[in-house]
């Protein structure tokens, strides 16, 4: 087995010019690992719960959202436990996403037990927008043996809840398990928001991938994304250009830009079975109008589109032509794809290809396609799950929510300049994003015209705000001209 040592990190897979291409967007092909597909929490969570208590050196948690409730101090308990018997515990939380989910007396209580938290991102003076930017990482590793690489937070949501107006389904999500060279980037990847959250690993917790055993014969990338690089959009567009049969995605909140749609309509209009499941309710209130306002184009061209008809589908995977497949963090929209820290892997596996494609087939047998000639496609549910829906409270826009929040602003403004300007068709489900334009610029209007200062106010205080933090991040940098550093 270690005879390979040499080769289990080769750049450009086979050396073609797409394996090339895809090194360079994607990184290395790390070889030599074993990999399992995870469905939902009554997969992924026992699995977590078992590699927790299996650990003897480390635990790396980094978790977008954590919930505290009852799955929340599940694990809490457990990272407590093996903090206390000597394990080195590190679990990095995003400042936003637990917004309103956990208090701080759960993370200092974690503290207190010896786990190392840090909060990733916290508001800064000098940083008017540093909030845009999220740390929306989903990955467990243990003792640089086994890792998890997800699109599930830490919540009871992911387990289903039980309240007075029935039980609510447990939210569809995917991960996937690890063994082999490949944790090893995956250590790296954690190793980079730790020290961006202001901590630093000792060398033992990043093990070399020449270190670790061979587990199976799985070749994958594992894609770390940071702002501003877009890495996984790159990989993505190259994808959706070279599929030649099937391209199968699901995303939980689809805003695809100009460039990504296109793409999807090319490769629908020469032939490629292009399909995008969707949820159909979301956690985010006002998510599924917007996100419908941009599917017209690719129905147009094609593509099928299919709403799930459970509580809500958080998964964000893809996989194409049966031997491509990617699970992970990413959203299919522009402040995921350019404006997170995220974490994903990119399998070039046909035997999980077509584990994944089993399982969305499974999954589309509990959605409903939508089409072009109906306003309102029906919704294949039964009489029970018809009354739950309609007893369900409206989704409150959740708190942890900042990207998506910012994406709706973009799309809304794309439908909204697209009606000025009258530069393509307009299709029903944009509707109501112009409905909500039109108010929210009348809105401003009134409030220009009666109050006045109270536009020129906001917009002061915020400049005044940019101007000082940018002359306070200068004088930080104070000293770099004097040691000649860029």
């Amino acid at each position: 087995m270690h005879a390979r040592r040499k080769d289990l990190v080769r750049l450009g897979g086979s050396g073609s010019p797409a394996g090339d291409a895809f090194s360079r967007a994607a990184g290395a092909l790390i070889l030599g690992n074993h990999v399992r597909l995870l469905k939902d929490a009554q997969e992924n969570y026992p699995c977590w719960i078992e590699a927790i208590k299996s650990a003897r050196h480390w635990i790396h948690f980094e978790s977008y959202i954590i919930h505290d409730d009852e799955t929340g101090q599940l694990f809490s308990d457990l990272l407590a436990s093996k903090a206390r018997e000597g394990v080195k515990v590190r679990l990095i939380y995003d400042w936003v996403g637990s917004l309103g989910n956990a208090r701080g007396r759960f993370f200092r209580r974690l503290a207190q037990a010896g786990v190392e938290v840090r909060c990733f991102n916290p508001p800064h003076f000098d940083s008017p927008f540093g909030w845009v930017s999220r740390d929306h990482r989903k990955m467990l590793s243990v003792d640089g043996r086994i890792a998890y690489v997800t699109g599930l937070c830490v919540g009871q949501r992911w387990q289903g809840i039980s309240k007075r107006d029935g039980t609510l389904d447990a939210w569809r999500d995917t991960g996937v398990e690890i063994q082999g060279p490949a944790v090893a980037e995956i250590e790296r990847a954690f190793s980079e928001t730790w020290t961006v959250a202001g901590g630093t690993l000792p060398p033992e917790e990043l093990p070399a991938a020449e270190t670790i055993p061979v587990a199976g014969d799985v070749a994958l990338r594992v894609v770390a994304s940071v702002p501003q690089t877009g890495n996984l959009y790159r990989t993505d567009l190259l994808v959706a250009a070279l599929a030649r049969n099937t391209l199968w995605l699901a995303d939980a909140y689809f805003l695809g830009t100009s460039s990504y749609v296109q793409a999807l309509r090319s490769a629908a209009q020469s032939d490629v079975d292009v399909r995008l499941l969707i949820p159909s309710a979301s956690d985010v209130w006002g998510m599924r109008a917007i996100s419908r306002a941009g599917l017209r184009p690719l129905l147009e061209a094609g593509v099928r589109i299919f709403e799930w008809n459970g509580a809500m589908m958080h998964a964000k995977t893809a996989v194409a032509d049966g031997r491509w497949a990617r699970v992970g963090s990413t959203n299919l929209n522009l402040l995921s794809w350019v404006g997170n820290w995220e974490l994903d892997v990119i399998v070039e596996d046909v035997p999980f290809a077509r584990v994944m494609e089993e399982a969305y087939l499974q999954d589309l047998s509990r959605s409903t396609e939508i089409v072009l000639d109906r306003k309102y496609p029906r919704r294949a549910l039964s009489r029970d799950r018809s009354e739950q829906w309609r007893s369900r409270r409206r989704p409150r826009l959740n708190p942890g929510s900042a990207s998506q929040t910012a994406a709706r602003i973009v799309r809304l403004s794309h439908t909204v300049g697209a009606a000025i300007t009258n530069h393509r068709e307009l299709g029903p489900a944009e509707r109501v994003v112009m409905y909500w334009g039109a108010g929210l610029l009348a809105l401003l209007a009134a409030i220009a015209f009666k109050w006045p200062r109270g536009i020129a106010f906001p917009i002061a205080i915020l400049c005044v705000w940019c101007a000082v933090a940018l002359l306070v991040r200068a004088y930080k940098l104070r000293g770099s001209d004097e040691n000649r550093k860029v």
